[in-house]
């Protein structure tokens, strides 16, 4: 429940702070790869839990799938294109950590 609440309470953060449009597909991108960032959903356990196995570089690759998914979803579009939405600003995305004073990844 935490860690779902954490996710949308970012989306909350973003909405106040950036004014989002959730229509666009990079904003909505970005968002979702803060929100699977931050909250821990994409921590050892969980992804364990998941049957998703890894160790090198497996938290950036849960939050791009996790993030993409959401976009999906949320735009009604192909998984393709929301791949290549969070592709296109996970750099800059997955480095915002606010609200947060620093977060380290799993």
């Amino acid at each position: 429940f935490d860690r779902t609440l954490t996710h949308e309470l970012i989306h909350a953060f973003d909405q106040c702070r950036a004014n989002v449009d959730w229509t666009d597909w990079r904003h909505l991108a970005c968002s979702e790869v803060r929100a699977s960032n931050l909250s821990g959903e994409c921590e050892f356990l969980q992804e364990l839990n998941r049957g998703k196995l890894g160790i090198v570089k497996h938290h950036q690759a849960c939050v791009r799938r996790r993030a993409a998914l959401s976009v999906s979803l949320g735009q009604g579009g192909s998984a393709d294109d929301a791949r290549t939405a969070v592709a296109t600003v996970y750099d800059r995305c997955a480095r915002d950590v606010a609200p947060f004073a620093d977060h380290h990844q799993g």
